[in-house]
């Protein structure tokens, strides 16, 4: 039996046996939750010692709470809900739409006239990773199919350059990993997460208000991240990039084509349309589907082939997964049991001791739940209430539990912007990278926490 065999029938075994003690626990909390939270809890496990294909976990996790939860409370519509949602189709949506630039030759024009004017070295490709994420977060309002669209263009990169496997996979972690900390910049960094912090706090929050209370944090957090990664993973001896490489990659794709130019044209029009989401209302999962279809209509022909192949089936599923977790905890009362539980009742009168405090308890949260959204459904009531006996306002305190959740993760499970980018169908990085970067970023995310405490105070936010 090999290694990674063994591993998986021990998860199996692990998963089943959590689920058991879980069950028959005397816990103080509603039946349907202690249910909720033994099935999630043993998914949770699965996912962590990969016990089976993501996918298949996550659909059994989906398929138990069907079968095991009371129907009456938790409806199956509950629990498959997302694929009701706009944010589905704006995953599926982002596949196609990258596998088009991917397919008209624009994707590898874009790259090499970027690599020709920024490229000079492996951790100048690191750094521009982040640097256009933040770059077009102002025209493009959330981060997956931003990542989408810079890996089809990093792919051309890691070619040209002939880059060995774990180079590659690094390039293709700086995409997806480093979106996490530079959509935290702008309020349009994320357009379906960002939001959601001020309405938690019962207040509204404008795009320049955005910037100065959150910006220079995000502007800290992608810096720390990115020098994190530059010093933890390896670079390659030679990096044979020229321009005389570029130029005759250039040069051998003459000059643009008709794919090519419908393909600016629609992604300048989804562009648009996705900055004015303000104006027309349209959310961005129906712009990216709607964007999608007019790539394979007949006169355009963009999307083309077995162009379906570039989606993640087993993705789209855990990403379903993932926020069930949150939506079913909620309506059965886990949630609520998970929070009273954690949280202290009593805290010294002071924000620091507030923000380490809060940021610890909703790091451990979000390592048993995974679900980013689902966490800050959790975690921000209760701690907003807790800030209050620090007094810090609901607005710093909500701002405080988004900085925590979304800044964190530990394996790809735990935040769903590098597990889209996961395997062959993304960024080519495995869970190992993940977890390398993941276990130092800790430390970042608490800095970060601790940081915003002064940055507030400096401007008035906190007094």
């Amino acid at each position: 039996m090999t290694a990674a065999k063994k591993k998986q029938l021990i998860g199996l075994f692990a998963g089943t046996l959590t689920a058991v003690v879980v069950w028959r626990l005397p816990l103080a909390m509603p039946w349907e939750g202690q249910k909720c939270l033994a099935l999630s809890l043993m998914t949770v496990v699965f996912w962590a010692w990969k016990a089976m294909d993501t996918g298949m976990i996550s659909l059994t996790l989906l398929v138990s709470y069907v079968l095991f939860l009371d129907a009456e409370i938790v409806p199956p519509a509950a629990v498959f809900r997302l694929w009701t949602s706009p944010a589905m189709y704006l995953v599926i949506g982002g596949f196609l739409i990258a596998e088009a630039v991917k397919s008209s030759g624009l994707g590898e024009r874009m790259a090499f006239y970027f690599i020709k004017r920024f490229v000079r070295s492996y951790d100048s490709v690191i750094v521009c990773c982040y640097l256009l994420g933040f770059i077009l977060s102002f025209v493009i309002p959330h981060p997956w199919p931003r990542s989408f669209l810079l890996i089809s263009i990093m792919s051309h990169v890691i070619a040209a350059a002939n880059l060995e496997p774990e180079y590659a996979a690094n390039i293709g972690l700086a995409v997806f990993a480093g979106s996490i900390p530079t959509a935290m910049i702008l309020i349009t960094g994320d357009s379906t997460l960002n939001p959601v912090v001020a309405s938690m706090a019962g207040v509204s929050i404008s795009w320049l208000q955005w910037f100065l209370y959150l910006g220079i944090p995000g502007i800290l957090a992608s810096l720390l991240t990115c020098i994190l990664q530059l010093k933890l993973f390896g670079k390659p001896k030679d990096f044979s990039l020229t321009d005389k490489t570029v130029d005759k990659h250039i040069a051998k794709m003459g000059g643009i084509g008709k794919k090519e130019m419908i393909t600016i044209v629609v992604m300048l029009l989804a562009v648009v349309l996705w900055m004015t989401e303000s104006v027309h209302g349209i959310h961005p999962g129906w712009i990216a589907i709607g964007t999608a279809i007019i790539f394979n209509l007949p006169f355009v022909r963009v999307l083309e082939g077995k162009f379906w192949s570039a989606i993640n089936m087993g993705t789209l599923f855990f990403l379903c997964a993932a926020l069930s977790i949150g939506s079913v905890g909620n309506i059965t009362g886990m949630n609520a049991w998970i929070a009273d539980s954690l949280l202290p009742s009593q805290i010294l009168v002071n924000p620091y001791i507030f923000s380490l405090i809060a940021c610890i308890i909703c790091m451990v949260i979000h390592m048993i739940l995974g679900s980013t959204l689902a966490v800050l459904g959790i975690a921000t009531p209760a701690i907003i209430s807790f800030g209050a006996l620090a007094g810090v306002s609901p607005l710093v305190a909500s701002m405080t539990a988004y900085t925590a959740v979304t800044l964190h993760w530990l394996l790809p499970f735990h935040h769903m912007s590098i597990l889209v980018g996961l395997g062959e169908n993304g960024g080519n990085y495995t869970e190992k990278e993940v977890l390398e970067l993941g276990i130092p970023q800790t430390f970042v995310v608490i800095l970060i926490c601790l940081f915003e405490i002064l940055w507030w105070s400096w401007i008035g936010l906190i007094k």
